[in-house]
């Protein structure tokens, strides 16, 4: 696939004409071919036939994602797989996480990746691993050279599972915040914290019942005064939200956005400039389309460019801002495939 200017342009534009997109929040088309940078896939082929779930930082080495990849989701031969940009094209993947246990014979799938870069410390690679998401338990490994080389794997301790999709934020005072939940129990969100890089942990209660919304896998966002915004997906159609106003500490009750959700996987990222973005499924039902939407207050969303138009699904983003200021997407192209994108949000 070609970068803007190309082909890529022309889809966009055939998918705003094309309805692909709410008719309440139409693409701004003149803005949405200008920020697009690249669109192309992180591989074309691989020695397993599915895949999901995928992450995406930036490194002083370069970018670096990863994802789960093998038999089907929930398979146990499921590992985590990485891939590198040597700063002109992704280098083949290698599986660098897998869930066989302790004894060599027991092996669980791995789940939900998520990548943390620590200012001049290693880069963190948090997932899960167990037999479904009410009976797994988090992992770390580490990084020192971009994703190069990692340690060996560290179990968290017991009730921390880490950043459950999206990825952990870092507060002002030092402290990274991990927005996690749980399914043990009904899907109930709540937030781990840890000021030494996964070393010691705290953590709050559930943020929600589970009963008026069944939420799940938080992403945050920054506002001005301390502020705090955790969008969240849910089972009741809609993304929820809670608000905390002292930076993560307490967190206000769940309540619905005018958003839409079909029970999907989101992840926003707030801008340098204090805008937000905001990767989703803009449907009740399905996973396509997905689009990009921006907000200026985090209440009032416009989409401003559709990733994704076609029939299929298209799921489970993730959204940076790199040190250079652009753009960084990744998600779930049909289960088979990891699609990234390159966005300029100066021209949004």
């Amino acid at each position: 696939m070609k970068s803007a200017g190309g082909w890529v342009s022309s889809v966009v534009l055939a998918l705003a004409f094309t309805g692909c997109v709410s008719p309440k929040k139409p693409v701004d088309v003149s803005s949405s071919i200008g920020a697009v940078l690249k669109s192309e896939f992180i591989y074309e082929t691989a020695p397993y036939p599915s895949c999901h779930a995928s992450t995406i930082e930036s490194t002083p080495a370069g970018l670096v994602a990863a994802w789960f990849g093998g038999t089907h989701e929930k398979h146990p031969d499921v590992g985590i797989w990485v891939s590198r940009h040597d700063g002109t094209k992704w280098l083949t993947p290698v599986e660098v996480a897998n869930g066989i246990q302790a004894d060599g014979k027991t092996r669980h799938p791995t789940w939900n990746p998520v990548f943390f870069q620590a200012k001049d410390g290693p880069l963190l690679l948090f997932y899960k691993v167990g037999p479904s998401p009410s009976r797994w338990w988090g992992m770390l490994i580490k990084s020192s050279d971009g994703g190069k080389t990692w340690s060996s794997p560290q179990r968290l301790p017991d009730g921390i599972l880490g950043p459950i999709r999206a990825k952990p934020v870092l507060l002002a005072d030092g402290t990274l915040l991990c927005p996690s939940s749980s399914e043990h129990d009904g899907w109930r969100v709540h937030m781990e914290m840890t000021r030494d890089l996964g070393a010691t942990w705290t953590k709050t209660d559930a943020l929600n019942d589970g009963n008026e919304f069944g939420a799940i896998q938080p992403t945050v966002l920054f506002h001005p005064g301390n502020r705090l915004q955790a969008l969240n997906r849910s089972r009741q159609g809609r993304v929820t939200e809670i608000w905390s106003e002292d930076g993560g500490k307490k967190w206000s009750s769940m309540k619905a956005t005018s958003l839409l959700n079909p029970s999907a996987g989101i992840d926003g990222v707030t801008l340098k400039d204090g805008r937000h973005l905001l990767v989703y499924n803009p449907v009740s039902r399905g996973r396509t389309p997905l689009v990009l939407g921006l907000s200026t207050d985090g209440k009032e969303w416009r989409t401003v460019l559709t990733l994704e138009g076609e029939p299929g699904e298209y799921s489970y983003p993730a959204i940076i801002q790199a040190p250079d200021g652009k753009v960084q997407i990744t998600y779930t192209w049909q289960r088979k495939k990891i699609r990234y994108w390159a966005v300029d949000p100066a021209k949004l």
